[in-house]
């Protein structure tokens, strides 16, 4: 599938890894290349300097809008919002934005899993990753969950598989970008501080299915109501999977647990993974990434004995409903990744002992109030921090006990070790974003590791 990019002249917005990883496979195919961030940290200038080195042109500290208006089209980062005030700009209106999955789609020689949702994207990922090579198959994640797309384009020899986080601003934009395998794992408002309302977003979600064929196969949550649906009249073949729920006929191609035994259908019929309490990943919503996760390597070839072999041996991914430490009978988890309420709302449901829940952050948009639904016998104490802890504290109040600390996260965290008793479980589960405090999700988890083990006080 890759071509040559001769003759074209590619902007990229954004030097991060992604966006570097789209310079260097622009350049590498024969393109010109501008690349420019508006930021001027040592990280960025020193990913400008890569470009320039391989011949393209790149700066830092802003856009140069001619350069950007001269461009055959511009590639986007994954980092950068379609609300971005560069991308409204009047003397770029007329070239085609894409995002950096698009770019890199036409120059991979393999498939695609493309996966998507609200909510469980980069488990699913990473676990399909982890069963399809379990069954020697060469598979690599990649797209938001870290490693750029582009990435995998770039290898020698490219991945036999290559499955894919895509977030909605990423499927926002593109136009061939067709997987072979897609998945919706879930639907659940997010992102309302960027997208102007909740149609919006499942609109970009809605891509996913843009390029749909009679031989596209698509893996659907059929506990999600809208998940279920969004896909519409799209061609292709439909799996379903149901972590509480059992086929609605024997014809029903999917998976679901029965009992306690999972179970997948496909083509090739009817195959038993084992049993549930195997997985390592907590929480009845991960049971749902695991079939979610075993249909779609199934799919792609993996045998369905490897694969039932494979899912005890998958550990959470950090930042994930991850146990990073356990003193004085307290159980510190770390669900950093949880930026939403419903994200939150699963990580609660799936505690078992009595939990101080660590909630705050950049608000996102959403209220907090629905929270309250799933903290009955679960929930004794709501800590409430960062620029969003008054409105939790207030949407909150009468529910659980709320307490409101205005300091910073280390003094959070000292305060839910005062308040967690013998037998209780230490939850961060956001709900929001983290830049108020953090630069991103991964510094705020890795700080409350640090402090849960008792490292860095």
């Amino acid at each position: 599938m890759s071509r040559s990019l001769a003759g074209e002249t590619i902007g990229v917005l954004g030097l991060a890894r992604s966006g570097l990883a789209a310079a260097r496979l622009a350049l590498g195919r024969g393109a010109r290349v501008y690349a420019s961030d508006a930021g001027d940290g040592e990280a960025a200038r020193a990913a400008a300097d890569q470009v320039r080195a391989l011949g393209g042109d790149a700066e830092t500290g802003g856009h140069d809008l001619a350069k950007l208006a001269a461009c055959t089209r511009i590639v986007l980062s994954p980092g950068i919002p379609p609300t971005a005030k560069v991308l409204r700009e009047p003397a770029i209106q007329g070239v085609p934005v894409v995002p950096e999955i698009e770019l890199a789609y036409e120059q991979l020689d393999g498939p695609v899993i493309g996966i998507t949702g609200t909510n469980g994207k980069t488990t699913v990922t990473s676990l399909t990753e982890h069963l399809l090579r379990a069954a020697g198959i060469d598979a690599v994640a990649g797209g938001n969950i870290g490693t750029a797309l582009s990435e995998l384009a770039l290898r020698q020899p490219q991945p036999a598989w290559n499955v894919v986080e895509c977030s909605s601003f990423q499927l926002g934009g593109i136009d061939r970008f067709t997987p072979a395998i897609g998945m919706l794992t879930n639907l659940a408002p997010d992102h309302l501080d960027w997208y102007p309302d909740l149609e919006a977003y499942y609109a970009d979600k809605a891509r996913l299915f843009r390029n749909a064929s009679a031989a596209s196969r698509w893996i659907l949550n059929a506990e999600d109501q809208r998940a279920a649906t969004l896909i519409g009249d799209a061609p292709g073949t439909r799996y379903f999977f149901r972590a509480a729920s059992l086929p609605e006929s024997d014809s029903e191609l999917g998976g679901w647990m029965e009992g306690r035994e999972l179970r997948i259908r496909t083509e090739a019929g009817t195959e038993s993974l084992g049993s549930a309490d195997r997985l390592r990943i907590l929480g009845p919503h991960n049971v749902a990434n695991a079939l979610a996760a075993s249909l779609a390597a199934r799919l792609a070839g993996a045998p369905a004995q490897m694969i039932a072999e494979a899912l005890p041996l998958f550990d959470a991914p950090p930042h994930r409903l991850q146990p990073v430490s356990e003193r004085g009978g307290v159980l510190w988890v770390n669900d950093s990744k949880a930026t939403n309420v419903a994200s939150a709302r699963v990580a609660v449901r799936g505690m078992s002992r009595p939990t101080v829940l660590l909630l705050g952050g950049r608000h996102k948009g959403e209220p907090y109030t629905e929270l309250a639904e799933d903290f009955a016998g679960r929930v004794h104490t709501v800590i409430a921090f960062g620029e969003a802890g008054g409105q939790i504290a207030a949407d909150l109040a009468g529910t659980v006990a709320v307490e409101h600390v205005t300091g910073g996260f280390d003094e959070v965290m000292a305060r839910a070790a005062a308040l967690a008793r013998p037998g209780d479980a230490v939850l961060l589960s956001p709900a929001c974003s983290s830049f108020d405090m953090f630069r991103n999700y991964e510094e705020r988890g890795r700080r409350f590791a640090e402090l849960a083990r008792g490292e860095g006080e």
